[in-house]
């Protein structure tokens, strides 16, 4: 694990965005306050965008959305939009099914609302458009404050199996939204982790299916989705939860500030560093690391902290390679 090693001097100059100290074993002086090396920012919004998204079937029951025809995926894919822009839908339900687009934390009209009472289902071989808007932050009429639109948000089916679409969530109709806000920091890549029952996008455990399996059966090594990086890429990972159960959601060996961001803004924010959160059906946050900042090149696991779920194999790896391209003391298939 070489590329872990530093000598005290060149570990105690990382620092973190924005020119905030890094958090080290040893105290950190005014020298360590360094200017943020430059990175892309996320631009103003305003724009009008348009998109395509497919529901389609998947085989063994499972069902997902996809911005070109016979491209769905589980989860669906990242739908990415700055404060101001709109974007206008068109959805086509290629399922055996009726199906909806239900988005939470943007702004629409309740006929985009995508629910059954709403009119918002579309029949098997149907499409429609639905419009989704954001805003910026800014005073109402009133003098109170209206936050803005930008966060870490999601989509999912609202009409399949249920007027609240369990059907739909659970065969894995769900994906992420971001709204940056101009000057977000713009991470090299994007990874979406979802807690659907006991499965992690929808990776069934071994030995069972989701929460049916025997209560005792113990999987070898994990269920959940490998996601890779190269020590010091800037990662950012989107956490969703359905179903029906609780969880915590936690990652080893990386830590992120319990913010809109998950990045401090300096010196002065004064966030929690966090590297556990309690989620719930219908939570989403987001966050961002540097890969294996502090800690090097591994295998580092995510996973439910729900000592059961755990047990029951609601976990995956964060693949953190050095700069050989080599993840340290990693045996595929063993946690």
């Amino acid at each position: 694990m070489g590329e872990s090693r530093m000598d005290r001097r060149s570990f105690n100059r990382r620092m973190l965005l924005g020119g905030a100290a890094a958090a080290t074993a040893w105290s950190v002086g005014p020298e360590d306050i360094r200017p943020a090396k430059k990175v892309r920012t996320a631009p103003l919004g305003g724009k009008v965008r348009r998109i395509k998204v497919f529901a389609e079937s998947l085989g063994d029951g499972q069902l997902g959305y996809g911005f070109a025809k016979g491209r769905a995926t589980i989860p669906g894919p990242l739908i990415e939009l700055n404060e101001g822009d709109t974007l206008h839908i068109e959805f086509t339900n290629t399922t055996d099914a009726p199906t909806s687009l239900h988005v939470h934390g943007l702004d629409y009209e309740i006929a985009d609302d995508g629910t059954r009472p709403t009119g918002g289902a579309v029949e098997p071989g149907g499409k429609r458009t639905y419009t989704w808007r954001t805003h910026v932050p800014g005073r109402r009429e009133d003098g109170t404050w209206r936050e803005g639109s930008a966060g870490y948000w999601h989509y999912h089916d609202h009409v399949l199996g249920s007027e609240h679409g369990s059907r739909g969530v659970h065969a894995g109709l769900y994906g992420p939204v971001i709204v940056r806000r101009a000057g977000d920091v713009l991470p090299g890549r994007t990874y979406t982790i979802v807690f659907n029952n006991m499965m992690i996008n929808n990776h069934k455990p071994q030995g069972g299916r989701g929460r049916h399996r025997r209560r005792h059966a113990m999987p070898q090594g994990h269920h959940g989705p490998s996601f890779e990086a190269t020590v010091g890429d800037r990662v950012e990972f989107v956490m969703i939860t359905h179903g029906s159960d609780y969880h915590t959601f936690h990652m080893h060996g990386h830590r992120w500030a319990d913010n809109r961001t998950g990045i401090l803004d300096g010196p002065e924010d004064h966030s929690a560093i966090i590297d556990n959160r309690i989620v719930g059906p219908g939570d989403s946050f987001g966050f961002q690391v540097i890969a294996g900042e502090g800690v090097g090149a591994g295998a580092w696991m995510y996973h439910c902290h729900v000592q059961r779920h755990a047990d029951l194999g609601m976990a995956g790896l964060f693949l953190v390679k050095g700069k050989d391209g080599k993840v340290p003391l990693h045996q595929p298939g063993v946690m």
